[in-house]
């Protein structure tokens, strides 16, 4: 039986070239070695499984390469590369900080370091996880760090750069390094698994890239696992179903639900989530991501940002023009408070389905439609009834104006009919939106107690404690702002638009955010009338003139007010100070 090797360290990077991800890194470094500049001293700091410890190989081996390439590559045919592969080198040496973290350790570094190479002109030593070495090793090495002999050159690898002392980092040239590409992870995976024979679709590629989370060695390794779950054909389903991914499926029906505002499909859509074992926080996670990925896909010019096959980016463009942008911009808003919540709350599945329904009513929950003027003649009457069904979709439409100007019911065909059924007709389209008005009337206000007309100013005041008692019970503060509150009123797209003042902006926030509905909805049973709409607006504070206390500021107010007394200070030359 052959030994078997596992494809992080099969195809790890042995040349600028190979490395994935870090051009800028492999650029300057290739660049110091064509110059002779090289610095005594490297850090390179960065996510794990990124390429630091193989940048660091790389690098010593090319320095010590005897017949480098034109483009500052190792040749891998001289003593020194040889040596090197063959783990026998005598002038690159690797210390692991994490298990040799003492001054002792450090000590016996610095000993080694006084020999010169046998082999090649520099002797390098890779220091990896240098930010376990204690307080104490990092002391004594200070000095050896700061002077080596010339020969010496030290590259020091770490996660952790915040832990390093900053008297290390100011003796070090600093290397960041970046997480790796998903679309860069793909094309090496898709040339590894053409290497291994292994059949693989791009989905299942994409799916690996994304869960290792910018970590080439991460990926390989999922790879691995892959590969011995499915064997040499790898398939979409088998990789989300061993890896515990989320289908792309569920988030594009959950959307579609949120679009129909058929909350109930979304809760049977989680709960059919749940029962396969997935992590409810997780499962709002991918929601979050595939609204930002909706965003990113309705929004001209973002194309880069969508690091997904080509065959997701079709139905990701198909979704998103379906729906707009303030859409998204609620949804984000509701997820990401939903999964900063998740920890916190005591029914975390209540807590999620809670959210599931804000996001299917985003549109708001139907209110009483505006009836259209009974003088409806020839052109006008231009919409059909079957758009009814159409704004119960997101459509490109401003929230604010949808609200304005609510559903209006006419009659299709209405243009087609003779003159003499004019009158009819129009009798007809009069009762059809009075029906309008009482399908779309608030929860809680039966068909019945619907008045098509526009309550009066006098019917409004006459209401208003009634709504204050019913709004306030048990909040004594709110039943005051309401009670003293300024009514202003005016009249809109046949709606009563009702303002009402708070003495700050605060107050103003919270019943905006957690009333002002619910307030809306108990007026409209109150008034047996859905035709009446809440604002709040802070009350503005006039700015009073200062208060006068000292007997200077007195005088002078004095003077200031009556120009005889004035006269008089003058002609007898008091001191009004």
């Amino acid at each position: 039986m052959s030994e078997y090797i596992v494809s992080a360290r099969k195809y790890r990077p042995d040349s600028f070239e190979t490395l994935i991800g870090q051009d800028n890194i492999a650029r300057t470094l290739k660049n110091s070695i064509l110059r002779g500049q090289l610095a005594h001293a490297y850090l390179f700091c960065g996510p794990r499984g990124v390429g630091k410890t193989s940048t660091a190989r790389i690098f010593a081996k090319t320095i010590n390469c005897m017949h480098p390439t034109a483009n500052m590559e190792p040749c891998g045919e001289c003593e020194s590369c040889v040596s090197f592969a063959e783990g026998r080198s005598y002038c690159i040496y690797e210390l692991d900080a994490a298990s040799n973290n003492s001054v002792e350790d450090i000590k016996t570094l610095m000993e080694k370091v006084q020999i010169p190479p046998q082999v090649g002109n520099y002797s390098v030593y890779i220091i990896d996880e240098v930010h376990m070495l204690s307080q104490a090793a990092f002391n004594a090495f200070l000095k050896t760090l700061e002077e080596p002999p010339a020969y010496a050159i030290f590259i020091l690898c770490t996660t952790e750069k915040h832990k390093v002392l900053p008297t290390i980092l100011s003796r070090c040239q600093t290397y960041d390094f970046n997480r790796i590409g998903i679309s860069d992870m793909v094309r090496n995976l898709r040339g590894i698994a053409d290497k291994e024979g292994v059949k693989v679709d791009d989905e299942s590629l994409h799916v690996i890239a994304q869960k290792a989370d910018g970590a080439m060695r991460d990926a390989l390794t999922i790879f691995d696992q892959t590969v011995a779950f499915c064997g040499s054909d790898i398939h979409y389903e088998d990789v989300i179903r061993n890896l515990g991914v989320l289908d792309y499926d569920y988030t594009f029906k959950l959307v579609d639900f949120f679009l129909a505002k058929d909350y109930a499909s979304a809760l049977l859509e989680f709960d059919d989530v749940l029962s396969k074992g997935f992590n409810a926080l997780h499962f709002v996670s991918a929601l979050g991501e595939h609204f930002r990925n909706l965003l990113v896909a309705r929004t001209g010019g973002l194309e880069s940002l969508l690091d997904l096959p080509e065959s997701l980016k079709g139905r990701y463009r198909e979704q998103a023009g379906r729906c707009t942008i303030q859409f998204f911009y609620d949804a984000l808003g509701i997820t990401t408070a939903c999964e900063a919540g998740y920890k916190s709350s005591t029914n975390q599945r209540l807590h999620i389905e809670y959210a599931l329904m804000k996001l299917a009513f985003l549109g708001g929950v139907p209110v009483a439609a505006a009836s259209l003027p009974l003088e409806i003649k020839g052109e006008e009457i231009v919409q059909s009834v079957d758009n009814q069904q159409d704004s119960r979709h997101v459509t490109n439409e401003p929230a604010a104006t949808k609200r304005s100007s609510r559903a209006k019911k006419v009659m299709s065909g209405l243009l087609a009919g003779e003159e003499d059924d004019t009158a009819s007709a129009v009798t007809t389209s009069s009762a059809l939106l009075r029906n309008s008005v009482q399908e779309n009337a608030p929860e809680g206000v039966t068909a019945e107690a619907v008045d098509p007309d526009i309550p009066t100013e006098d019917e409004i005041r006459t209401k208003w404690p009634e709504l204050v008692k019913e709004c306030s019970k048990g909040k004594p503060r709110l039943e005051n702002a309401l009670a003293s509150a300024a009514l202003s009123f005016a009249e809109e797209d046949g709606f009563r638009n009702v303002s009402f003042e708070v003495t700050n902006e605060a107050q103003k926030q919270w019943i905006e955010n957690g009333l002002l509905r619910n307030m809306e909805t108990s007026f409209a049973r109150i008034l047996g009338s859905g035709r009446v709409h809440l604002f709040v607006t802070v009350k503005q504070v006039e700015e009073s003139a200062p208060k006068v206390y000292l007997p200077a500021e007195k005088a002078q107010e004095l003077m200031n007010t009556n120009p005889e007394v004035l006269n008089l200070v003058k002609d007898l030359g008091l001191d009004a100070n």
